[in-house]
């Protein structure tokens, strides 16, 4: 291999594990935010997962987890120099940006219709109100900290209660809730889950242009060892 290739192939091979220790920091950060979401959000954890900020959580601890071992594979694979493990590298990578495309224009196309779905969830949940300690504590837990009464509208909670309201539905150290807060809870956990986590958003960019970058370098890396093996072959 000419002294040429050798300098282009060790510049490409720096770049690349610089982009995929981002990448993997970039993976720790959002697996540290869902895990802080997680912690945050214990006392919801008996609602259903299609809760807002639950779902946020949920959604974070996976993307981290898939960037973290990725990123660690782009790091291997660079340092290496193996084919194997380069191209193991950019098939994951490959699939990981093309479940983030579709999951945002699904999200983005069908955003009514999941909304929909995800407060009719909370709804039925609502049933088991009565029977069912985790569950009304949870919701309890909600209506105080957001101040907040029902899914949509506090009326939600009429069918459970037979016309009443949780005590929760009103300031703490009322017996009997008559009037309760009039904000619904999943609107306003929406509201709470964007305002404190914009970062997060910007943060997701970033790391998607990083992404980009990666696969670009493996593929360059990649075609560059091809080449190399050929030659002395």
């Amino acid at each position: 291999m000419s002294s040429v290739s050798q300098r282009c192939l060790c510049c490409v091979k720096y770049l690349m594990f610089v982009f995929n220790l981002i990448f993997w920091l970039g993976g720790c950060g959002l697996f540290g935010v869902g895990v802080w979401l997680s912690f945050t959000q214990a006392e919801f954890s008996s609602l259903p997962l299609s809760f807002p900020s639950l779902s946020a959580a949920n959604l974070l601890l996976v993307a981290g987890g898939i960037t973290m071992v990725t990123g660690f594979l782009g790091c291997l694979g660079a340092l290496k120099e193996q084919r194997c493990l380069l191209f193991m590298f950019f098939v994951i990578l490959l699939l990981l940006v093309l479940t983030e495309v579709t999951l945002g224009l699904v999200i983005h196309i069908f955003h009514d219709k999941l909304d929909s779905k995800a407060q009719e969830e909370l709804k039925e949940g609502m049933k088991k109100y009565t029977s069912e300690p985790g569950l009304k504590k949870s919701w309890d837990n909600v209506q105080k900290m957001f101040k907040c009464c029902g899914v949509t509208n506090r009326t939600d909670w009429y069918d459970v209660m037979n016309g009443t309201l949780p005590s929760s539905c009103c300031s703490v150290g009322m017996e009997q809730c008559v009037d309760g807060w009039s904000e619904p809870c999943y609107q306003k956990a929406r509201q709470w889950l964007l305002t404190n986590i914009p970062s997060v958003l910007v943060f997701g960019v970033c790391i998607g242009v990083v992404q980009i970058l990666a696969l670009v370098f493996s593929m360059l890396m990649y075609c560059q060892i091809l080449c190399a093996e050929k030659h002395l072959d």
